[in-house]
Parts: structure tokens; C-alpha cells; sequence
């Protein structure tokens, strides 16, 4: 597989064409970020670690039933991945209260949620990635009603593979950002609002 063309490089990740339009090399990088990366730093082998671990989750759920942009992993932090669009709404799964949701709520950290809370982000890095809920989703043509049930019907369920996964590895899965429903590329891209010809779901 020939690496081509640099087309993305987000906070973790680089994103490379190959001699393959419908695939792209992942390139996991060593940065590290907080605070929707206003801070900076770098962690030693990060990318190397990040890389094995997605290949070992990315497995996990698809032997539960759901499907990835994963095909392989190439090299200590290269992995091989299908050439999607971004549906632009991300997720949080909240097991335990903590973090953000204490501060909002007023509460103390390490209480039990009765169950998984989801909770939809607005993906936009010049704008924080605000939190909205299904309206906003619905009246900016985010993603269409039937796309949102998907969504929270697919994180709830990885959140229910790598929960059971983490613990009994004695690793507590306090919260988590999946990442978004994603569609496949077929001819070309389509945003939402225009008409698809044809799209696959992935996580």
C-alpha cells in the first residue's frame, strides 16, 4: 500500500491517500492535548500505544456486531482505514459521575449513574465543541432523526463491550468520547441535507 498525500492532521491523528481512493493511512502521532487543545504537550510513544490499543478495541466491537473504518494495522502507528465522511455530531458516554458532569450537576465525583448517560457535541474545534441535544441536531441538519438513534443505539453498545472489557481488567470506564456515526464513501461524498445515493453505518 503506497502512503500518498497528507489530507488531515487533527490532535492525534494524520490522515495520508493511498494508491487506494476508497482507503487512507492513520498516522497516530505522540502530541498530547487538554482543554480542546488550548494546552499542549508530548507524550513519549503515545501514538505507538494508541494505535494497538484502537486496533484491540476496534476489534472488540466488531466482533460484537459493529462496524468500523478499521482494516489493519500497518506498522507500530499506522493503521489501514476505509475513507469516510464525518457525520459532524460526537458523542460522550458517562458511566460515573465525574469530570464536567459533577461541575454542571453539582455533585460529588465517583457516584453511580442508574444507567449511561449520551451526551451529542457539536464537532467544531473554533468553537469548543459545544454540547447540543437531538433539537439542535435536528433543526441544523446534523443528522436526521433515524442517524441519531443510530448513534446512541452504537455508543451504548460499545460502551457496553469495552465497559465489560475494562472490567475485568480491574479498569473502571468512568466516561468516554466514541466518536461519531460515520459514513462510508461511495462515488463521492454527500453532506447532510443533499440527497446520498448510498451510505453505510460504521463507529
Amino acid at each position: 500500500m503506497e502512503k500518498r498525500e497528507l489530507i488531515y492532521e487533527g490532535k492525534a491523528k494524520k490522515l495520508y491517500t493511498t494508491d487506494d481512493r476508497d482507503l487512507l493511512i492513520q498516522y497516530f502521532k505522540d502530541d498530547a492535548t487538554a482543554f480542546n487543545a488550548k494546552k499542549r504537550g508530548t507524550i513519549e510513544d503515545k501514538g505507538v500505544l494508541n494505535n494497538r490499543m484502537s486496533e484491540i478495541f476496534f476489534g472488540l466491537v466488531e466482533a460484537e456486531g459493529v462496524r468500523t473504518h478499521f482494516v489493519e494495522r500497518l506498522s507500530d502507528r499506522e493503521m489501514l482505514v476505509k475513507r469516510l465522511e464525518i457525520v459532524p455530531v460526537e458523542t460522550v458516554t458517562r458511566n460515573i459521575i465525574a469530570g464536567s458532569l459533577a461541575k454542571r450537576m453539582g455533585l460529588e465525583e465517583g457516584g453511580d449513574l442508574p444507567h449511561p448517560i449520551v451526551e451529542y457535541y457539536y464537532k467544531s474545534d473554533p468553537l469548543d465543541d459545544p454540547m447540543i441535544n437531538e433539537d439542535h441536531i435536528d433543526v441544523f441538519k446534523l443528522a436526521s432523526a433515524a442517524e441519531v438513534a443510530t448513534i446512541r443505539t452504537m455508543v451504548l453498545k460499545v460502551n457496553d463491550v469495552l465497559r465489560r472489557f475494562l472490567d475485568g481488567r480491574g479498569i473502571l470506564l468512568v466516561d468516554a468520547k466514541f466518536g461519531e456515526l460515520l459514513l462510508a464513501q461511495r462515488q463521492e461524498l454527500h453532506r447532510f441535507g443533499q440527497p446520498k445515493v448510498h451510505h453505510e453505518r460504521y463507529y
